[in-house]
């Protein structure tokens, strides 16, 4: 039987130099699409997917994150603080693993955005994710439907939804859409240290416990000023 995750983490304490000059005096998650932070699209989705609690990482310009959601209470805000330390998107689950507890949980970049299909995408993925067969499950946006991405993909998406990463000049039909349901397990033994969450995709796909969940709905690739404005006349269209 799924059991939806209880608890999240959102990835906040990136630089978001490819954002600037809007990131020059606020964090990436910070920055305001169709009237509310990026930061608050991830966190409402998480609140309506019934996500208590979700530990959010902090380290440029951390304070204004930190003062932002100090009064959220849907999901209630821990906040896992790096700003003397350099740990990469690996290392900073290793270091808030412990707030994350034994079972799988969400795994959201802050700067993701996306449309909703007919169904919530965070309710398919829980129904989707199933222990005995893979330790991490990724929401994968079609490349062709997306808004604001130019790139070749990340992976090839079999019929039962196994991933096969993109080789080196080769196109694939999916993007990893920034978020994930992923097992704790999987960071067993790993000291905290700096180091890419590539990795331990890359060692889940190997084993064949990687799999992926298409996208219902449109997935926004916010990265730069210019797809900010591509982001909210998105959201404009799907709110008439």
């Amino acid at each position: 039987m799924p059991v939806t995750p209880t608890k999240a983490m959102v990835l906040a304490a990136g630089l978001g130099l490819r954002m600037r000059p809007l990131t020059e005096r606020m964090p990436k998650p910070m920055v305001p699409v169709a009237g509310k932070p990026l930061l608050d699209h991830v966190l409402d989705k998480l609140a309506d997917a019934g996500v208590g609690e979700a530990v959010v990482n902090v380290r440029y310009l951390p304070d204004q994150i930190i003062d932002h959601v100090a009064h959220r209470t849907q999901p209630r805000i821990i906040i896992s603080d790096e700003r003397n330390e350099v740990l990469g998107t690996g290392g900073a689950v290793v270091k808030a693993l412990p707030l994350l507890g034994e079972t799988p949980f969400f795994h959201l970049n802050a700067d993701t955005m996306w449309i909703d299909g007919a169904r919530p995408n965070l309710t398919r993925m829980a129904e989707a994710f199933d222990s005995e067969r893979m330790d991490i499950l990724l929401l994968m946006a079609p490349t062709a439907s997306s808004i604001g991405y130019g790139g070749s993909g990340d992976y090839a998406m079999l019929p039962d939804g196994a991933l096969r990463k993109r080789k080196e000049n080769q196109v694939v039909p999916f993007v990893y859409a920034g978020v994930a349901i992923i097992s704790p397990a999987l960071f067993a033994g790993t000291s905290i240290s700096e180091f890419s969450l590539t990795k331990i995709f890359d060692r889940a796909n190997e084993q064949e416990r990687l799999f992926g969940l298409r996208l219902e709905g449109v997935w926004m690739h916010v990265g730069t000023p210019d797809a900010v404005k591509a982001a909210e006349q998105a959201v404009l269209v799907s709110a008439t």
